[in-house]
């Protein structure tokens, strides 16, 4: 039986888990669970799965469900310290590492650093420190196993091949909620238009950057870490039926491709039984239903973030937690209505370009960019001067 810790329990990657987990009760036993406020979702989990230690970012919320939790063996802990406590629990051999955005970072890291295996969910941890997690890996002798839906299925093409045989990784994008929506139409999408993504049911801010490519952007990072690959070995492509979940081409033309059913419990259960693989709750993959494949390039100029992801790749350093920590705060403004849609690639560059760029040498450096650009976000978002110049 493998004792896992999920981060983030309470979101759709975290739901889903937990779903895999109580299907296959004699495999899985769930010492930890993280949550950011839903302190009422949270309790549901506790009295089914009963872990022995809990977090909630919020430390209101966590006092409350100590009150309700009360007569339960169970700690109940506040704030990234409690987050770091779930993450490094004694027994627990597997971290879930499934907490949205930056705010992962650490924790996953701490779990890393005490010699759990990760099961790598949210992909901005990789994105902004991604060398310091897999020289960290390395030298604690664990494994980053992916759970995106794109890099399991890159993770899967690869098995078995050498990685000198490997011409490049093609990342499949669905082109989000918004692909069919000309230039100037983009101007005027509301929060509420770009939620609704076609495919997926994701939490709302991995569905705007889907809607905006960043999601994409952000993945081609994360491959690069994942699987040692530089940019220019990695393609991003649009294939709105999210049938073929990503591809591999090799040095002789030959593609290999993992395809499947628009559904992350696939991917989040091969990463919890990895190397094994068991049956699933989901309908296979019904290829004569499927009406047709559609392939297209992405369109750079009106989804600009693709751009800039590979810059910040390419430049390197703690240029990508800039970035990064840019998007997350232009796509709350979004969601807030206080800046549109086509504004959040203007306020991720205003910062990218003011970013003073350092080698992302230690896990404090790499904090400190993220703290100074969300500071400069911020003010990019009130001064629509220095994003409009």
């Amino acid at each position: 039986m493998k004792t896992i810790a999920i981060l983030g329990s309470t979101g759709s990657i975290g739901t889903n888990t937990l779903d895999i987990v109580e299907r296959f009760p004699d495999k899985f036993r769930v010492a930890g669970l993280t949550a950011c406020s839903n302190d009422e979702k949270l309790e549901d989990q506790i009295r089914l799965f009963k872990p022995r230690v809990v977090a909630l970012s919020d430390a209101s919320a966590a006092a409350r469900l100590r009150r309700r939790c009360a007569n339960l063996p169970v700690d109940i802990l506040a704030g990234e310290e409690g987050l770091i406590q779930v993450a490094t629990t004694p027994e627990v051999e597997l971290v879930i590492s499934a907490i949205v955005g930056g705010a992962g970072l650490v924790p996953t890291l701490a779990g890393i650093r005490s010699r759990k295996h990760i099961a790598l969910a949210n992909k901005e941890p990789m994105v902004m420190a991604g060398k310091l997690m897999q020289d960290e890996a390395r030298r604690h002798g664990v494994r980053i196993l992916p759970v995106d839906s794109e890099h399991s299925a890159i993770f899967q093409s690869l098995e078995g091949h050498r990685i000198e045989d490997v011409r490049r990784l093609i990342l499949t994008a669905s082109g989000g909620a918004l692909w069919t929506v000309g230039r100037e139409e983009l101007t005027d999408v509301t929060p509420e238009r770009a939620l609704q993504h076609p495919n997926w049911k994701m939490g709302a801010k991995i569905t705007i950057d889907s809607a905006t490519l960043m999601n994409k952007g952000l993945e081609v990072i994360e491959a690069k870490w994942l699987f040692g690959f530089d940019a220019d070995q990695i393609s991003v492509i649009v294939h709105p039926q999210s049938v073929v979940h990503s591809m591999v081409e090799m040095v002789d033309g030959s593609v290999i491709a993992q395809m499947g059913v628009t559904d992350m419990r696939h991917a989040i259960q091969y990463a919890l039984t990895y190397p094994e693989r068991h049956s699933c709750q989901l309908p296979p993959l019904d290829l004569t239903a499927v009406s047709g494949l559609h392939f297209e390039a992405p369109d750079l100029e009106r989804f600009p973030c693709i751009k800039l992801a590979y810059r910040a790749l390419t430049e390197g350093g703690t240029l990508p937690a800039a970035m990064n920590a840019a998007n997350e705060e232009a796509v709350n403004a979004f969601l807030n209505e206080r800046i549109r849609l086509t504004e959040i690639p203007q306020v991720i560059e205003t910062v990218m370009n003011d970013h003073v760029n350092q080698p992302a040498k230690d896990i404090e450096t790499i904090l400190e960019a993220d703290h100074q650009a969300r500071h400069a976000a911020l003010a990019a978002i009130e001064d629509p001067i220095r994003v409009h110049p």
